[in-house]
């Protein structure tokens, strides 16, 4: 199995964009020296005080210079509130700077309504799976300059390395997002740990719609990967510790309340003790919004979801607060993915 991370530069406690940017920094070349496929960065809006993920395109260049092999992109450029044409001059500027290793991962989110509005984003569109499928299409033209030759745009000329150009995927959390990555006939990546339940649904779509593009280099069958929220740690009761913050998260979304990541023990105070192991074996349908385990089971955990939707791919996103134990996860699902550093 191949492995992943995307990473939301997460303000540490007491620190500040500085120290999370750095501590993505590190993170991406852990990921490299580990092994892993690729690494990707987030986009969230409005929450700065929390995560420092709020602009891809300019942490992209940073761990552009400091890793060497991985490929590196955005976990998602959020398409909704920015122009196509822009958002493929940044990827084929970011391609400029690591020929051949880019990922223009493209999805779509609104936040709060004072950050759309101050982000500049109609929220009001009459056909929004139409027009973020068209939004994709004008980006993916732009990267390959395959805008027909009559094509107002066919003259305009975004920078390139030489290399192969950016790898377009598109990346959701529904079914929706499934058919228009089919109907592209682009790579496709599940966020699993937003709407778990409607992975298989999504990829079974994703199958059903796909064509081989003829824009792109593009995959000739469906090509998938899955986002899950995966800690492991030296047992699973130690993993499951180390999840309470995940699911002190998700409790939290529930009732509406925002806030930074609590700590472990804050975490567990607020759920009432240390949560549950995950099972080694889930139950038929069943799809957690968070797992963790030792080595052995999270192996087994990873291998069960990626067989259910059929991928090779697993991207891991996590709530972990402590820098040191989020480092020391990626390290045990390396090794439990039996990945060669």
């Amino acid at each position: 199995m191949d492995l992943s991370i995307v990473d939301l530069s997460p303000i540490p406690a007491g620190g500040t964009a500085a120290d999370a940017y750095a501590n993505t920094v590190e993170t991406a070349k852990q990921a490299e020296r580990l092994g892993c496929s690729r690494f990707w960065v987030a986009e969230h809006h409005g929450m700065g005080d929390r995560l420092a993920g709020t602009t891809p395109e300019v942490l992209l260049g940073r761990l552009a210079a400091a890793t060497d092999s991985i490929r590196v992109g955005s976990g998602a450029v959020l398409l909704n509130h920015y122009s196509p044409f822009k958002v493929a001059e940044v990827f084929g500027a970011l391609d400029g700077l690591a020929p051949g290793r880019i990922d223009a991962g493209l999805g779509r989110a609104n936040g709060s309504p004072a950050a759309d509005r101050a982000l500049g984003t109609d929220r009001r569109t009459n056909d929004p799976d139409g027009d973020h499928t068209e939004k994709i299409r004008a980006v993916i033209n732009h990267l390959y300059d395959a805008f027909p030759a009559d094509h107002a745009y066919a003259d305009l000329e975004i920078p390139r390395s030489g290399a192969a150009p950016p790898v377009p995927w598109v990346l959701g959390s529904s079914p929706s997002s499934a058919e228009i990555a089919g109907e592209l006939g682009a790579r496709y990546c599940f966020a699993a740990f937003i709407r778990p339940n409607h992975a298989e649904a999504a990829f079974e779509t994703y199958r059903e719609r796909f064509e081989p593009s003829e824009l792109t280099d593009g995959p000739d069958e469906p090509h998938g990967m899955l986002a899950v929220n995966a800690v492991a740690a030296e047992s699973d009761e130690a993993a499951a510790r180390r999840r309470a913050p995940a699911e002190a998260t998700y409790e939290r979304m529930r009732r509406g309340v925002l806030g930074p990541t609590p700590s472990v023990e804050e975490a567990i105070d607020e759920l009432g003790g240390v949560p549950e192991p995950t099972p080694a074996t889930l139950d038929p349908g069943e799809w957690p919004r968070a797992i963790s385990g030792s080595p052995e089971t999270i192996d087994g955990l990873l291998s069960q979801l990626a067989d259910r939707v059929g991928v090779d791919e697993v991207m891991i996103q996590h709530v972990v607060p402590d820098h040191g134990g989020a480092l020391r996860s990626h390290e045990l699902l390396a090794e439990a993915v039996g990945l060669e550093s």
